[in-house]
C-alpha cells in the first residue's frame, strides 16, 4: 500500500502534470499554435475535424462523469485520492476537445446540437453501458469498464490521431500527446488497483467480463461506423487534403503507413492494436478477455 500511496498521491499528481508536462501550454498546447488555416477554411476538412472531434468530446464526458461518480464507490482514500485526479484530468480533456471545436468555428450556442448531429450512436451505447455500472456504485466493474476498456481506446485513438497530425497540425498533435500521458496513467491505476480486488472476489468475473463484451461490441461497432462505414468520406477528405497540399506524405504508426491506408486497413489495425491491449492487460488483472459478436 505505501507504494500504490506514492505512486497515486496528490502530490505526484503535481509534480508530472500541472508542474510537467502541461506547464506553459494553453488547452493542452503551446500558447503560439493555431489550427492550420487550411483546415479552418475548407469546409470538408472543417467538417470531417469536427466530426473526429465530436467523438472524442463524447468519450472524455462519458470519463469525467465516469471517473467523478467512482470516487465516493471506492473502498480505500488512496483510490479516492487518484480518482479525483483523474477527475480533474477528464474535466480538462472535455474542456480541450470543446475548445478544439470553438477553434474549427462551432458556436458556443450550438455546440449540444452539434454534438447530438455528429456524435455516434455506438459510442454513446458505449457509454451507457459504462455508466449503468458507475450509477449503481459498482467500483470494480467501474473501475475495469472506465480505465481498462475505455482509457484502453482513448489510448490507442489518441495514439492513432497523434502520428497523422504530428506533421500537418501541431497544435492538436500536442493536445493529443498531453492526453495520452495521462490516459497511460489512468490505465496504469485500473491495472495495480483491480487486480488485487478480483483476487478477492473472483464471484464477479462472469459480471465484469460480460460488461467487458458489451463494450467492446460498441466500441468495434464505432470503428466500423467511423472507418468502413463513412469511407466514402475518408477518402473525400483524404483527396481534398491532398489537392491542398495539407496532411502527412507518410505516417507510419504500428508498422501502418496511415496516410496511405484504406479506411478498411485502418479500422483494422485501430481494432486489432485495441484487442491486444485489452487482452494483456485484462489478463494482467486475472480476467480473460471475450470476444463479442464481429459487428458488420
Amino acid at each position: 500500500m505505501a507504494d500504490f500511496l506514492s505512486q497515486y498521491s496528490i502530490q505526484r499528481w503535481l509534480e508530472m502534470c500541472p508542474q510537467g508536462y502541461l506547464e506553459d501550454t494553453v488547452y493542452g498546447h503551446s500558447p503560439e499554435l493555431k489550427e492550420p488555416v487550411i483546415l479552418v477554411g475548407n469546409e470538408t476538412l472543417r467538417e470531417e475535424s469536427i466530426r473526429t472531434t465530436v467523438q472524442l468530446v463524447v468519450g472524455e464526458r462519458c470519463a469525467l462523469a465516469a471517473s467523478s461518480g467512482l470516487v465516493n464507490a471506492a473502498p480505500d482514500f488512496p483510490s479516492k485520492r487518484f480518482l479525483a485526479t483523474q477527475t480533474l484530468d477528464e474535466a480538462r480533456h472535455v474542456e480541450i476537445f470543446t475548445r478544439r471545436l470553438f477553434d474549427l468555428g462551432v458556436k458556443e450556442d450550438d455546440l449540444e446540437s452539434t454534438l447530438d448531429e455528429f456524435a455516434n450512436p455506438n459510442l454513446v451505447k458505449f457509454a451507457e453501458v459504462l455508466l449503468e455500472k458507475v450509477e449503481a456504485g459498482d467500483f470494480i466493474a467501474g473501475v475495469v469498464g472506465q480505465n481498462i476498456v475505455l482509457e484502453g481506446m482513448a489510448f490507442s485513438v489518441f495514439e492513432m490521431l497523434e502520428a497523422v497530425s504530428r506533421e500537418a497540425n501541431p497544435k492538436f498533435a500536442e493536445t493529443l500527446t498531453g492526453t495520452i500521458a495521462d490516459e497511460r496513467r489512468h490505465v496504469g491505476f485500473g491495472e495495480n488497483r483491480i487486480g488485487s480486488l478480483i483476487r478477492e472476489h473472483p464471484e464477479r468475473k462472469a459480471d465484469v467480463e460480460k460488461m467487458q463484451a458489451e463494450m467492446t461490441y460498441h466500441m468495434l461497432a464505432t470503428f466500423a461506423d467511423s472507418f468502413r462505414g463513412n469511407a466514402a468520406v475518408v477518402e473525400e477528405t483524404r483527396a481534398v487534403a491532398a489537392a491542398e497540399g495539407f496532411g502527412p506524405e507518410t505516417a507510419e504508426w504500428h508498422g501502418t503507413d496511415l496516410a496511405a491506408a484504406s479506411p478498411e486497413e485502418m479500422e483494422a489495425i485501430l481494432a486489432d492494436t485495441v484487442l491486444g491491449e485489452f487482452k494483456t492487460r485484462l489478463g494482467r488483472i486475472g480476467l480473460e478477455y471475450q470476444s463479442p459478436p464481429v459487428p458488420a
